[in-house]
């Protein structure tokens, strides 16, 4: 069967000018949050998920769809936030990495109602695991509806390995492509590397790409 025959077996998240999300199990509950809105049930959302698993892209195709805009974590501070106009819609991205104010952020999201804030808040972990000096910000923060990203399944690993060979003008076998995904880190990242990976072993010693070869290639990037 040649890659032109094997069909992607995920349905496409339009991502408005941005590259094609892939849906599956792992990332649904995220997507339909973002197509959910304006009638989200509480304005401020907390969304989880590991690097690499779609959050950014998400967050671009919500500001697309409501204007909302991203908050600097250097300028932002009370006053900026009263400053706010009623029902503006804001993005807090990886909110347990970046070093927010913790007042400020707290103000924020006590603010979200009274201004009909909607506001998305973006972390790879719970807040339970952030690093905040503000005890009553990590109560709130964990009072949040939670909407998680899980780790990628075979079937996304699948479908986005076969995007990644197709850009390389690559043919897969798809019994190969199924034994990859079965054995690559679930992860997009390890995904893409891997494909990165098969392709240069395959170029580099003039073999077709093959099971074996693929075993080989992840026989040797596997961890210890």
């Amino acid at each position: 069967m040649s890659l032109d025959q094997l069909t992607l077996d995920l349905p496409h998240r339009a991502a408005l000018g941005a590259e094609d999300f892939l849906v599956s199990d792992c990332n649904l509950a995220a997507v339909r949050l973002i197509d959910s809105w304006p009638e989200w049930p509480d304005r401020v959302q907390l969304l989880l998920g590991p690097a690499a698993s779609g959050k950014t892209h998400l967050v671009r195709v919500w500001q697309a769809l409501s204007s909302a805009y991203g908050l600097d974590p250097a300028t932002l501070d009370i006053a900026s936030i009263d400053a706010l106009g009623e029902g503006t819609a804001l993005v807090v991205e990886d909110a347990d990495r970046v070093q927010y104010d913790d007042k400020a952020l707290f103000h924020l999201l006590n603010l979200a109602r009274e201004k009909r804030l909607f506001v998305l808040v973006t972390a790879r972990v719970s807040p339970a695991r952030w690093n905040i000096s503000l005890p009553d910000l990590t109560s709130r923060l964990s009072a949040l509806p939670v909407t998680e990203i899980g780790a990628a399944d075979e079937a996304l690993l699948r479908t986005v390995m076969l995007k990644h060979f197709a850009d390389r003008q690559l043919d897969i076998d798809p019994k190969v492509l199924e034994f990859m995904a079965l054995h690559v880190d679930r992860s997009l990242q390890a995904a893409a590397a891997a494909v990165e990976a098969v392709d240069k072993a395959a170029l580099a010693k003039g073999r077709k790409i093959s099971r074996q070869l693929v075993n080989e290639v992840l026989a040797k990037t596997a961890p210890d």
